[in-house]
């Protein structure tokens, strides 16, 4: 069992920026792929980052990407994800969660086997 806590959610007006954190316990985080999801009212859950266990890969949704960044400390059990030029569309519950055991779409929530409970993100225009 893996316990994740995301942090920094709030509210921003459209082109600021905020910076959400999980973290994580247990001793084998740096051997997780980690990913952000995020859900509006009313919409699937989608797929907004992804980084490898190393932090040397990473992947992003179209709709995110030149503005969000994925990032880790694994010496801090800690993955984060800096959101720039933020806009109203981008307003969503933000969770993440780990990918331990790799074998489909990356971006399907379906392959990622523990989540956090999710931090609001509201941008206003």
């Amino acid at each position: 069992q893996v316990q994740l806590v995301e942090s920094g959610g709030g509210l921003v007006q459209a082109g600021g920026s905020l910076r959400l954190s999980c973290a994580a316990d247990g001793r084998s985080f740096s051997t997780y792929n980690m990913g952000w999801f995020r859900q509006a009212p009313g919409k699937e859950r989608e797929f907004v980052a992804l980084i490898r266990w190393s932090g040397r890969n990473t992947l992003y949704a179209d709709s995110v990407k030149g503005r969000f960044t994925i990032s880790r400390d694994n010496a801090k059990n800690t993955v984060y994800l800096q959101m720039n030029s933020l806009n109203p569309e981008d307003t969503a519950v933000y969770y993440c969660a780990v990918r331990q055991y790799p074998s489909g779409s990356y971006y399907s929530p379906a392959e990622y086997d523990y989540w956090g409970q999710g931090t609001q993100v509201t941008v206003s225009s």
